[in-house]
């Protein structure tokens, strides 16, 4: 009886491999990408020196941003943007208020380096409020 239990499995297992179905394990999903757009109009990865974000090329990724108000914003609140933008049509161009806000995006397909900028008026330093995004095949 055990012997034509563990036959039973192999046989699931087989048919979800030839479905194109991965084990459960495969699965487990990527956690959530932290970065904080901060008061000082700056981006900042935890961990990092100098912030960058790392994708595989058309990754479904999601980005949990906390943005801290600069010494400037817009009248609807909103006071940092993570843009990349040549990618804004694909949904690369988050308007972000203060505090944490979450968002799903799909990576690039094509491999490079994007640079990441915001494009709201925050302050001062706001021009070099950027970051990159390195898409890897």
């Amino acid at each position: 009886m055990e012997r034509c239990q563990q036959g039973g499995l192999f046989i699931a297992l087989l048919l979800g491999a030839v479905a194109g179905t991965p084990p459960a394990r495969a699965q487990a999903e990527r956690p959530a990408i932290e970065v904080i757009a901060d008061g000082d109009n700056r981006f900042k990865v935890p961990g990092q020196k100098t912030p960058v974000i790392r994708l595989k090329a058309g990754e479904t990724v999601r980005l949990r941003i906390t943005a801290r108000k600069g010494g400037e914003w817009n009248k609807d609140g909103t006071v940092h943007s993570f843009t990349i933008v040549e990618l804004k049509e694909q949904g690369w161009d988050l308007l972000l208020k203060e505090g944490t806000q979450e968002f799903t995006l799909k990576a690039p397909t094509d491999p490079g380096e994007y640079k990441v900028k915001c494009t709201v008026m925050c302050g001062r330093g706001h021009d070099q409020m950027q970051m990159k995004v390195i898409v890897t095949p």
